[in-house]
């Protein structure tokens, strides 16, 4: 059996590291080049750092703050925000990032997906998916979580790993930042349906909540970021909780 992942997250607007609650209401949590290395540091799996606010503004990641980060970790490291071409992704990889998250170019030209992956590598393309309760389950919302699309996310995950998604980075927007806990309801529903791996986000708040997302919401890795951010627990404090209720974890 794998190990289980615990990944930190950095939501990065104007440079700054911060944190909102259900994708609004927005407080500043740090410098994202200390914040990367202080997770390093701790023994953290991988980190995510997302430009929130790249394709609402219609532009590009801040390539140079993902090569200040890039330089100080030496774990895997996700990037995405405003990435929407194939030369947009061969930047970002070139700039030191592992693998590039695609949210709403994804929804908006469903090929980027396909194409991306046989170009790079299926490891290399992680599709990001906002999603939000509705009368008939989960609706997509993309816009750093500003747009409805009116598509099922649970369709819409089984298509992007038809077309060759190497990993899903699903986010409740409904759970994001209240810090009471993972939608466990969505994850048993996606673990149903999906082979390729699944990193949970939105709702971390205490060391059981990250368990229970791992265990019965059978997510492949947590992430989490006000937990982090703002002193709550260290990845090493997680990761010696999984171990001790037996979840395999590298320690």
């Amino acid at each position: 059996m794998l190990a289980k992942r615990i990944i930190p997250c950095l939501d990065v607007r104007d440079g700054r590291v911060v944190k909102g609650t259900n994708f609004v209401n927005i407080r500043d949590a740090g410098d994202p080049v200390e914040l990367g290395k202080r997770y390093d540091d701790q023994g953290a799996d991988e980190l995510v750092f997302l430009d929130i606010t790249a394709s609402h503004e219609k532009r590009g990641t801040t390539v140079e703050m993902v090569k200040k980060v890039a330089r100080e970790i030496f774990i895997p490291f996700t990037v995405g925000g405003g990435i929407s071409s194939i030369e947009s992704i061969e930047m970002i990889l070139k700039s030191g990032a592992d693998k590039v998250s695609i949210n709403t170019s994804a929804v908006e030209d469903p090929s980027l997906v396909k194409k991306s992956s046989s170009f790079f590598g299926s490891q290399c393309i992680v599709v990001a998916v906002d999603a939000k309760r509705c009368e008939n389950g989960w609706e997509v919302y993309t816009h750093g979580g500003r747009k409805p699309t009116g598509i099922d996310a649970l369709k819409w995950m089984q298509e992007v790993q038809e077309l060759g998604a190497g990993e899903i980075l699903l986010t409740s927007m409904d759970c994001d930042g209240t810090q009471t806990g993972y939608d466990l309801e969505l994850h048993k529903a996606v673990d149903k349906i999906l082979s390729i791996p699944v990193i949970a986000s939105g709702g971390a708040g205490n060391l059981e909540s990250i368990g229970e997302v791992l265990t019965e919401g059978r997510a492949d890795a947590a992430l989490a970021a006000s937990i982090f951010h703002y002193g709550t627990y260290t990845v090493k404090d997680v990761k010696e909780y999984l171990a001790k209720i037996g979840v395999e974890v590298r320690i």
